[in-house]
């Protein structure tokens, strides 16, 4: 056991976590390097070049003449994904802090240190992409130095595209970080902290062991759910699993059990034997806490079931996502889903639809509010479909962050601005280093579901970064906006919105609507509503038919009398028929400015 290291990679978006764990994987020979992300092996991740799933990955590595197990745990960076990060560092007992050379300390990098000190890791700090042009790992050196409190000997300065340091690096895990800690005689205690489904071999749970061993062929239980099943296969994940008789205390590494259901598999669960358990389940990670819901339906009804089965495989590989049933007047049966932003929520739809292949609508998101009724009890709503009558409402709270954004002093006064027009309150702000300040802001967090961080990137070039925390409920002055068209209220678009902004968003979207619902036979009206009162109001003109074409010359009553007949038939027409809305148009919406 003292030969086995556990640790993992964390650092801000795009500052080559990554990029630096390929090089370790072939600085020790795990594997022969092709070009292109190893680790990151989903397209998805290909193509838009960011981590979405942990890798976890063991590597041998000779030093002094010892052989150590080094078990890798490379980690996500995007805010979105967090949850991906605080599971790893569960399984854990030391962290890379990866800082980049020329972006020094950025927002993500801050809150997953926090994270990894929480859970006492030993952190091992790296300036990476030490080779560029633009970089000045002196500054960044400071930040980090003031930040953790290290001395200077104990930062490696390397780079993920050149190799330097890659052997620095390895010495440090082999000395710095401790080994793990526990009892091989004691009962079985693994945490599990990942799952994925394969079609063949049912679901595979990865999982640490605390204390005790497992060998194949071993009666175990999962603590938490209670099930029971028989080890067939345990092993450890090089580029692929490896079969073991069996795993010890501090090892990570698979188990195959022939689980169906993937109810059955919770991560954060404890594995334990049937004939010896273990007292009490281990105290892992939180519970995941969605933070923007939206509604997915399936375009064709009868894909309904499908849909379930998919959400169920999906939520496996990632267990932030979170769903239940609802059904709606327009869409007809679908899914509530918890996302944890609104990357996860693209990412999460276009997995839908490769894995899959699931066509989906989604809804508007929306986050989740307090609606406390005259009687003062309260309920929960999700979706603006399922709010109360407004004369029963005593009052809704919404849920508020605290966000923390770090830039350079050049951005401060439109970084400000954005912040104002999003209802945000200006905590306090701190100089960090240099030129580079942090700001806090008490947000409504239905206010950055949908552009802010698209926003705040544009107007800092990139150069602000950007995190935050629940903070709890407050009280506010929010009103439901209906879309109708002809009438008819189209429930998948209707949003909660705060009194103040309802006007200008009622009429921007009846705007882009008017250019986004094709023409029919017959005008179509598009109106915003609050409650009974329409506050904005677009017309569709009708495609017409030119029934005068064949009169030249003649009487004016021979025109008359046909335009008559053409608006006769138009008000038939528009009795029966119906307006469809195509998906693009709810996609649209979102992306108002």
């Amino acid at each position: 056991m003292k030969n086995i290291r556990n640790f993992c990679i964390i650092a801000h978006i795009d500052h080559g976590k990554s990029t630096l764990a390929d090089r370790l994987l072939e600085f020790t020979n795990t594997i022969q390097v092709t070009g292109g992300q190893m680790l990151d092996d989903m397209d998805l991740e290909k193509e838009r070049g960011i981590t979405i799933k942990s890798h976890a990955i063991q590597m041998e590595y000779i030093y002094n003449g010892e052989k150590y197990v080094l078990n890798l745990i490379d980690t996500p960076g995007h805010v979105d994904f967090s949850y991906e990060v605080s599971r790893s560092i569960a399984a854990c007992e030391g962290a890379l802090l990866i800082v980049d050379a020329s972006q020094g300390v950025q927002a993500q990098t801050i809150s997953n240190l926090y994270m990894a000190i929480e859970h006492d890791l030993e952190i091992i700090p790296i300036i990476n992409k030490c080779d560029m042009a633009s970089a000045n790992p002196d500054e960044v050196e400071d930040e980090i130095v003031e930040l953790l409190g290290c001395k200077r000997s104990e930062i490696i300065r390397a780079s993920g595209k050149t190799g330097m340091g890659v052997e620095e690096i390895l010495a440090a895990v082999v000395e710095r970080i401790p080994h793990p800690e526990g009892d091989e005689e004691a009962p079985l205690q693994a945490l599990i902290f990942d799952s994925v489904f394969n079609s063949f071999r049912g679901i595979i749970a990865y999982f640490k062991i605390v204390n005790g061993v497992i060998r194949k062929g071993d009666k175990v239980k999962f603590f938490n759910t209670g099930k029971e099943y028989d080890a067939d296969e345990v092993g450890v994940l090089k580029m692929e699993m490896v079969q073991r008789q069996e795993l010890r205390t501090g090892d990570v590494g698979y188990i195959i059990s022939g689980i169906k259901t993937s109810k059955e598999v919770k991560v954060g669960d404890t594995i334990t034997h049937i004939a010896r358990p273990c007292k009490e389940a281990i105290a892992g990670f939180e519970e995941v806490k969605p933070m923007v819901f939206a509604g997915v339906y399936p375009i064709e009804a009868e894909d309904f079931e499908d849909l379930r089965s998919s959400l169920e495989k999906l939520q496996l590989n990632d267990a932030s996502l979170t769903f239940q049933p609802e059904s709606s007047l327009a869409l007809g049966f679908g899914f509530r889903c918890g996302f944890l932003g609104l990357l996860h929520m693209e990412i999460v739809q276009e997995r839908l639809d490769r894995e899959f292949d699931m066509n989906v609508i989604t809804t508007v998101p929306n986050v989740s509010y307090n609606i406390y009724d005259k009687q003062g009890h309260m309920a929960e709503v999700h979706n603006p479909g399922s709010m109360p009558d407004p004369t029963m409402i005593d009052r809704i709270e919404e849920p508020y962050i605290r966000a923390s954004v770090i830039t350079t002093t050049d951005y401060i006064g439109p970084i400000m601005t954005l912040c104002l027009g999003k209802r945000g309150e200006l905590v306090k702000q701190e100089y960090i280093s240099g030129n580079r300040v942090e700001i806090y802001y008490d947000m409504p967090l239905g206010e950055i579901v949908i552009d802010f961080y698209d926003k705040l990137k544009s107007i800092s070039k990139g150069y602000a970064s950007f995190d935050y925390h629940a903070s709890g409920f407050r009280p506010s002055k929010l009103v439901k906006l209906d879309i109708l068209l002809n009438g008819e209220p189209v429930d998948a678009l209707s949003t909660l919105t705060h009194f103040d902004n309802a006007y200008d968003l009622g009429h921007r979207m009846c705007e882009k609507l008017k250019d986004l619902i094709p023409r029919q036979q017959f005008d179509i009206a598009i109106q915003a509503a609050i409650g009974a009162k329409i506050i904005s109001r677009e017309t569709i003109k009708a495609v017409r038919k030119d029934v005068t074409a064949k009169c030249y010359g003649g009487d004016v009553s021979r025109k008359r009398k046909l335009l008559e007949k053409q608006k006769k038939g138009k008000k038939r027409m528009k009795q029966i028929g119906n307006v469809e809305v195509p998906q693009k148009a709810f996609l649209a919406v979102l992306k108002l400015d």
